[in-house]
């Protein structure tokens, strides 16, 4: 593989007039995107960026950077870095590769998928994505509408993120909630199953001073993290720790013991939701006693922690995605949105459910011209006539409404990857199997649950995969052909935070390295070597961008770097139920029973439903694997499965562990730095003892993100996790795995 020298990458440049600095944003699934600014030296042959450290005017990063980006230049020009198009030589997952030309790469690409379409159907086409870089064009923009035009099999991407707006939207008809910044308003603050100071570190000065001003802090994790090592009982704070997946019946008790004690705001109840009859109704039976043999909490916690958020204004609840990883993941979110309903905290400025602020940021972007699901083509009516084309009025593989009478193509679920390229999962249908894939932004051999399954899928002789990579992944390895992809500071984009309202404008800072293009530039190049002549499949950056932002003025945007998206001026998304931001559900109000659930064989109110795999599920599987497993990110030089293959990240977070409470190592005869054998079903795996008080007894945990290079047995997290999808809302029960440990023999 070609290589480039690496220039430094700290201190400071010389003041010359070939130097110059450009500001972008940070492009990482990570809901802070931080502000940057790029120092670029201009006086060789071709551009080095030199510096890159945060913007210091950045309304909410304000100039720090996280310690996996502070390093980022190193990503940029690592040795390992993939700069060429290269060919497979070897078995597939061997990572061996010849460097080729782009044009004999496209020429190849385009020339299998017309024969894998020719041959089996469009749909034996499937393109595989997520977030590995969230900017608007490229996560969003790329490939959409070349993969609508070939008729493609579409992609449900709702690995992450999605199944929290599923079940808020149950209860407040659409996933608007409290800017995460109005915290400072509060004066109780529940952080419930998000690790604030690892991966939301900017928001974390917001709650700080919120203390200072008098507020409280609650931290309710199944994992004692960095956030609940910060709780100061002194000053009023608690650490609660729950089982996992134990949370809504402790919700459900806490809506008990605030109706029973008629703490609920009944005057707001009254005039803005709907069901309460049949919510009370609901948690008659669920006390605390009984809540806290499900959870492993204390009663009399649950019913003071009741009553503090009954009685204290403003609270606010914050939470984000990690507790969605749960065969109950959807009804946890409709759940807890219930609880800002019934104590009346949308009155309050800094009161009421704060989660990602994607419905405020996101909803400036025209989708469908972005898409274009009108170039899906007419399919055809004889096969149509033998498959179910029923479709509800979700969100497709491109976030456009599927509710029309378009009969589009078949749908996978993107979490149930290994599946779907063994053959078994049922959203294939009648239709052909997959026998091309194309991959970028996404690392699925690491990231996607069941992930050995994945792996076999990938093996397969018959599958053509294309990857779009910076690195040579794990998913890279089996592929057939792999590109090179460019980075952030290579590209034009624009920045969509879910943390924070404030869109950024990120100028492209140097050329592409090597010969990497973006994932927009290549979908354009794919497109004419297929012979493609649809004008929309050929639209520059700067149309997509124009196509997708109607209402931004995208010269004030380069211009000011950044601008804030709408929000009530007030503060109070729900302060005027009938105002700013109604309740779009179908009663327009809060509902606390929901025909919509009931439609979808789901309860209507607020239900606890133990998960199958786990302490309340099946009990022979329980009696097989009796620990729960939780594969949390716990590396803060980590980006999911990013940065793990770099020098300055990977050894300094020291290598993959299972972590134990000290009675079930005592139990199992392990030691500290003892090997272990972690297993299940799925797979096993060979790693490190760690021994802590973290976590309860019962729950062990392999933090996820390392390679199965870094794994002496080739495994990841993933092989154990469970790909069972939630409730609703398309989401997977990650943490809803069972597990035994023993010693390795």
């Amino acid at each position: 593989m070609t290589t480039i020298d690496q220039p430094e990458t700290t201190g400071a440049l010389s003041t010359t007039d070939a130097s110059r600095t450009a500001v972008g944003a940070c492009h990482h699934d990570c809901p802070d995107s931080c502000g940057w600014t790029v120092t670029v030296d201009d006086s060789g042959p071709s551009p080095v960026a030199v510096k890159l450290r945060g913007h210091p005017d950045h309304p909410f990063s304000q100039g720090e950077l996280c310690p996996k980006v502070n390093h980022f230049l190193d990503r940029v020009y690592s040795p390992e870095r993939i700069l060429h198009p290269m060919r497979r030589v070897g078995p597939k997952g061997s990572g061996e590769f010849e460097r080729i030309s782009w044009d004999d790469a496209l020429a190849e690409i385009a020339e299998r998928l017309h024969d894998v379409i020719d041959t089996h159907g469009p749909e034996a086409v499937l393109p595989y994505s997520d977030a590995g870089n969230q900017s608007l064009l490229a996560m969003f923009g790329a490939g959409a509408r070349l993969f609508n035009h070939l008729g493609a099999t579409r992609l449900l991407r709702a690995i992450c993120g999605v199944t929290v707006g599923a079940g808020t939207s149950m209860t407040n008809g659409s996933g608007a909630s409290l800017e995460a910044t109005e915290l400072v308003h509060s004066k109780l603050i529940v952080l419930w199953a998000t690790n604030t100071r690892l991966t939301n570190r900017h928001l974390w000065p917001t709650i700080e001073q919120a203390r200072t001003n008098g507020a409280r802090i609650v931290v309710i994790d199944p994992i004692r993290t960095l956030t609940a090592d910060a709780v100061l009982p002194e000053r009023g704070d608690r650490f609660i720790q729950p089982r996992p997946g134990t949370d809504i019946a402790m919700m459900l008790a806490m809506m008990h013991v605030i109706i029973e004690r008629d703490l609920h705001d009944s005057d707001w109840v009254n005039a803005h939701t709907l069901g309460f009859d049949e919510l009370r109704a609901a948690v008659a039976d669920w006390s605390p006693a009984r809540a806290s043999t499900v959870t492993g909490v204390d009663a009399d916690v649950i019913e003071q922690l009741a009553v503090d958020v009954a009685t204290t204004r403003p609270t606010a609840i914050r939470t984000l995605v990690g507790a969605e990883h749960h065969e109950n993941g959807a009804m946890f979110f409709r759940t807890l949105s219930c609880l800002p309903a019934l104590t009346g905290a949308w009155r309050d400025r800094g009161g009421g459910f704060s989660r990602s602020v994607g419905f405020w940021t996101e909803s400036q972007i025209d989708m469908t011209s972005l898409h274009r699901p009108d170039l899906i083509p007419t399919r055809d009516a004889n096969r149509d006539a033998t498959r179910d084309t029923t479709r509800d009025t979700t969100r497709d593989a491109n976030g456009d409404a599927n509710g029309d009478a378009r009969r589009f193509p078949r749908q996978v679920n993107m979490s149930r990857l290994g599946a779907v390229l063994t053959g078994s999962d049922p959203d294939l249908g009648d239709g052909p199997p997959i026998h091309a894939m194309i991959v970028w932004n996404c690392n699925p051999s690491v990231v996607v649950p069941n992930a050995d399954l994945v792996q076999q899928g990938l093996a397969r002789d018959d599958l053509f995969l294309v990857v779009h990579e910076q690195f040579l992944t794990d998913t890279a390895k089996f592929a057939d052909i792999v590109l090179p992809a460019t980075t952030q500071i290579e590209s034009d984009d624009v920045v969509f935070p879910w943390g924070h309202l404030w869109v950024a404008y990120n100028h492209a800072a140097i050329d592409p390295v090597g010969e990497s293009c973006s994932n927009t530039e290549l979908f354009r190049r794919l497109a004419t070597a297929m012979g493609l002549d649809e004008p929309a499949l050929h639209a520059s950056d700067t149309e997509l961008l124009a196509d997708a932002l109607p209402t931004i003025d995208l010269d004030e945007l380069r211009r000011e770097r950044w601008l804030r998206a709408p929000y009530p001026e007030d503060g109070r998304p729900y302060g005027d139920p009938g105002g700013v931001t109604p309740f779009a559900t179908p009663s327009g109000k809060v509902e606390f029973a929901s025909d919509q659930l009931a439609r979808l064989g789901q309860p209507r109110v607020p239900t606890f439903v133990p998960p199958t795999e786990g302490p309340g599920g099946d009990p022979e599987l329980l009696a097989r694997y009796p620990l729960q497993l939780l594969t949390p990110k716990h590396h803060r030089r980590f980006l999911n499965s990013g940065y793990a293959d770099l020098p300055k990240h990977g050894p300094a977070e020291g290598g993959p562990f299972v972590e134990i409470d000290p009675l079930d190592a005592a139990a199992r005869d392990l030691a500290d730095g003892d090997l272990a054998v972690v297993v299940n079903d799925r797979a096993e795996m060979v790693v490190r003892v760690r021994i802590s008080e973290r976590l309860r007894p019962g729950v062990v945990a392999v933090p996820f993100g390392w390679w199965r290079d870094h794994h002496g047995d080739g495994k990841v997290a993933n092989s154990l996790t469970n790909d069972t999808l939630t409730d609703w809302g398309g989401g997977v029960a990650f943490s809803d795995t069972l597990v035994q440990v023993h010693a390795q023999r």
